[in-house]
């Protein structure tokens, strides 16, 4: 019996691992017709062999990504002073964001107008993960950034004063470099 166990929680963490790793690092993830998970540098194909938008995207400062949030929130109609910035005030920053109260039944459409003019501006969609009716993430010259609407039950603070017809509505951006973190080739049959 502990034998089945021990295989079991092998397949449960195995299983865990390989999904994190589809949602953080989709292009260093794949599934052959087998159900063998590989996960490590990918092998160029000819279909991948050409740079993608985001490999050829400059390194933005986080004043630029500053600017693409403010510009964001502006061409959804919200006046960026309105909400509060949630990132550190140094420039030097990995981090950076807005967060504003919304009222629910706008915070969808709101977060579709800003999400709209991420991609005019340049940011790429990474759909791995994300729920179109409460977040998406987006990724350019280094930074990702994560739109979303989240309600009273995860709000930021536990004296938050939301009422029940309000959500936050945030936008919440990292600088990450994911491609100087060393990833071994791993290969794992589920199943």
């Amino acid at each position: 019996m502990n034998e089945l166990l021990k295989r079991v929680w092998i397949g449960l963490a195995a299983t865990l691992i390989a999904s994190l790793a589809a949602v953080v690092l989709p292009d260093r993830f794949q599934m052959d017709d087998d159900g063998h998970i590989h996960l490590g540098a990918p092998t160029p194909s000819p279909s991948t062999a050409a740079p993608t938008p985001e490999s050829t995207s400059p390194p933005l400062t986080r004043d630029a990504v500053d600017e693409a949030i403010r510009t964001a929130v502006g061409a959804a109609g919200l006046d960026p002073a309105q909400g509060r910035p949630t990132g550190p005030a140094d420039a030097n920053s990995n981090r950076t964001g807005w967060a504003a109260v919304r009222e629910k039944t706008a915070a969808q459409s709101e977060m579709n107008a800003i999400c709209a003019d991420l991609e005019r501006q340049g940011w790429t969609l990474n759909p791995n993960g994300d729920r179109p009716d409460a977040s998406r993430s987006y990724k350019r010259g280094g930074w990702y950034l994560l739109v979303s609407t989240r309600g009273k039950t995860q709000a930021p603070s536990t004296t938050s004063a939301l009422t029940d017809s309000q959500t936050y509505l945030t936008v919440t951006g990292l600088q990450l470099n994911l491609s100087d973190l060393p990833l071994p080739a791993i290969t794992v049959r589920i199943g």
